[in-house]
């Protein structure tokens, strides 16, 4: 009884030749080398494109809602009422109502101080409860300055600029836009 080799003659000559070809060697491990560090530039270009556009949103919806206070349509302005406006013009920021928050303080125009202090009021989402610590309407012809910030889960936390981006401590990346307007005499 004669034993069949494992392969026939020929394909086993073509596998040894291809297990001991060296052409192309050096570019697999340019390719392993380069490869996550493009990779990791194209996806924080991806991550900085979004929040650039989260920004401009953002700071946009805050100059038209802005605008509208300016005009002075007579109605009592409420946070509420004021995000729900904000979120309407900003239109493409993922939940919005849910992850903005906004500061308004009367501030005097001589001396331009103000009690919004350095950091920004965020939502806290690892909290259950967000209380609304600086929104007041002012008086006819007060300075008023409208601080909002905006928190969002960045699209790749793990990779580029998504992990270096200063966050929360749920994780978040804050988006602060800052608004001045005086309250219209009547």
């Amino acid at each position: 009884m004669t034993r069949e080799p494992a392969m026939s003659h020929p394909l086993r000559g073509y596998v040894r030749r291809f297990a001991r070809d060296q052409r192309g060697t050096v570019a697999v491990v340019d390719f392993a080398i380069l490869f996550p560090i493009l990779l990791t530039m194209f996806l924080s270009g991806v991550e900085m494109g979004m929040m650039t556009v989260r920004q401009t949103l953002m700071e946009h919806a805050l100059d038209r809602a802005v605008r509208d206070l300016r005009i002075g349509t007579g109605e009592e302005v409420t946070h509420e009422s004021l995000r729900r406006r904000i979120c309407g013009y900003a239109g493409l920021l993922p939940h919005c109502e849910t992850s903005l928050k906004l500061e308004m303080r009367p501030t005097d125009m001589r001396t331009f101080s103000t009690k919004l202090g350095g950091a920004a009021d965020c939502i806290n989402r690892a909290e259950t409860v967000n209380p609304i610590r600086a929104f007041s309407n002012g008086q006819r012809s007060e300075l008023m300055l409208l601080r909002a910030c905006y928190v969002f889960n960045p699209i790749f936390p793990n990779i580029g600029f998504g992990f270096q981006a200063a966050k929360n401590e749920a994780g978040d990346i804050q988006l602060i836009a800052t608004s001045a307007f005086v309250n219209e005499p009547t």
